[in-house]
């Protein structure tokens, strides 16, 4: 007689390790935008020093104003606009939980890139740029960045043709990232050009799709005369100069997602460290902030600058905004080490 052993199969993946498996690839994107901003904050912690500050800059030492009574409302309207949006979005991420900050990123995303806009509005009026166009704001303050107009740690920029990009300031931008939070210089650089060449290549490709749907600017064929359908590397570069530079001002322009998008909700449902990248946005909104709210203090006076400190209304008076002009703002312009520190509210 013949005994059959029945065996059991166990399966080499359980279905708990193929769902953690299927969310871990859900979080890629996520994760990777996570990391983007991780990078830019780690290489601006890591590269602001002494000698990097505004005041060693040419540009900085040279910038000058005549500004109008009208001028000083006008910029400080910006900066009330900059301060307000600012406490808002410290306001979520110090006092929510890890799943309040995961759906306050509807909100907290256009958040961080409004209130550096508001204050890079600031800084551009004073140099006799006033105008809200996008298009304008964000080619002139790329020309700023590439003339040096802002410390080492945010003066990185990307150039060049789509196929044909070059990063600059970065020299180890050319590395391979990786899927983690960098942890050394090398791999925040390298996550950084990353960002910066998706970016850019994002950029090219829409400017592309713009330039081919209006009759008047399509590239067309020689020989047809139809619009191209296929472009070679020539075409790509005749409209290079349409691009203007990619700056860090361009990756936070990536924070621009709207509520209703689809793309918003690949973050919210991600497994990522939501309180990490609240932390990472505020800091890089407080450093940016800062080199704009210094150019402002310069430009209009530090005297004058302190008033509209002090005649803030209520709710932004004794926080960050006191604090910032005490630590960056006064030393950066008198030469002088921060006074006594203050009770700070958020």
């Amino acid at each position: 007689m013949t005994t059959t052993t029945e065996n059991t199969i166990f399966p080499l993946v359980t279905d708990e390790q193929k769902q953690a498996e299927e969310t871990w690839r859900k979080s890629i994107p996520a994760q990777v935008f996570l990391n983007y901003f991780f990078a830019i904050n780690y290489h601006i912690q890591e590269n602001d020093d002494a000698t990097g500050g505004l005041q060693h800059l040419p540009f900085f030492r040279a910038h000058r104003a005549e500004l109008t009574d009208t001028d000083v409302q006008a910029i400080t309207k910006l900066l009330h606009s900059c301060w307000s949006t600012e406490y808002a979005l410290r306001a979520t991420a110090e006092l929510g939980d890890e799943e309040y900050l995961r759906n306050a990123l509807h909100w907290t995303f256009p958040q961080a890139y409004h209130t550096i806009l508001s204050g890079l509005q600031g800084f551009l009026y004073t140099t006799g740029v006033r105008s809200n166009n996008p298009s304008l704001v964000r080619r002139e303050v790329g020309r700023l960045v590439v003339r040096n107009a802002y410390p080492r740690p945010v003066s990185f920029y990307a150039a060049g043709a789509h196929g044909d990009f070059s990063i600059h300031r970065l020299p180890l931008a050319g590395y391979k990232p990786g899927l983690h939070i960098a942890g050394q210089e090398i791999e925040a650089q390298a996550q950084i050009g990353q960002f910066l060449r998706t970016t850019r290549k994002m950029k090219a490709q829409w400017t592309r799709q713009q330039v081919q749907a209006n009759p008047n600017t399509a590239l067309r064929s020689q020989k047809t005369g139809k619009v191209l359908d296929k472009w070679t590397a020539s075409h790509w570069q005749q409209i290079t100069w349409r691009l203007g530079y990619t700056t860090i001002f361009d990756l936070l322009g990536r924070l621009r997602i709207s509520q209703t998008s689809r793309e918003i909700e690949r973050y919210v449902e991600a497994e990522i460290d939501f309180r990490l990248f609240h932390q990472s946005l505020l800091n890089i909104v407080s450093y940016l902030n800062g080199i704009h709210e210094t150019y402002i203090a310069k430009a209009v006076g530090l005297e004058r600058y302190q008033q509209m400190v002090n005649e803030l209304p209520k709710h932004l008076q004794h926080t960050f905004v006191a604090e910032r002009l005490r630590t960056r703002v006064e030393p950066q312009l008198t030469g002088q080490e921060p006074t006594q520190p203050m009770s700070i509210a958020a």
